[in-house]
């Protein structure tokens, strides 16, 4: 590695970790707003920083639903827009959530791969974030079939087909 590139690593590397105690920072404003307790732990490596609230089966007055995940990942990531300037890939894991939403999205494949197997030339699904998305298609490939992204924005989804 040149110095410039470790230079560069060594600035991406600061960049996350600031990305990451500020979103730290907003979400325990919330936890405090809303009077629930949780332990935040910043996970940064590789591109994507992952703040992790809390444990699995920890009761954190429902925040840990996958719809309020969803909302308020998407809160994080725009407070942590501000205040960089930068688009964040940031990944919100409150109380063991992202692991159940991957033991869901590993139902659904099962599910689209049973469909395929009776007959179905393709089988979309609904939309869901870049972060989902790149789970289902890793899910995919592991049942040896195939599946892109279709559509835009809030609309984006996968389509899977056989390989």
């Amino acid at each position: 590695m040149t110095e410039q590139e470790t230079v560069q690593a060594e600035q991406a590397e600061g960049t996350r970790v600031d990305e990451g105690e500020i979103a730290a920072d907003y979400v325990e404003g919330l936890l405090d707003i809303a009077d629930v307790d949780g332990d935040i732990e910043i996970d940064a490596d590789g591109a994507r920083t992952t703040l992790v609230v809390g444990e699995a089966g920890d009761d954190l007055g429902g925040l840990s639903k996958p719809e309020v995940v969803a909302a308020l990942q998407e809160l994080t990531r725009l407070a942590v827009q501000q205040q960089t300037g930068d688009f964040s890939r940031l990944v919100l894991d409150v109380a063991g959530s992202r692991d159940a939403r991957a033991e869901q999205l590993q139902a659904v494949v099962e599910r689209a791969a049973a469909s395929l197997a009776d007959g179905a030339q393709r089988v979309p699904l609904e939309p869901m974030s870049s972060y989902e998305r790149k789970l289902v298609h890793d899910l995919v490939r592991e049942h040896g079939l195939a599946s892109e992204s279709e559509g835009e924005g809030a609309d984006r989804h996968i389509v899977i087909v056989p390989a």
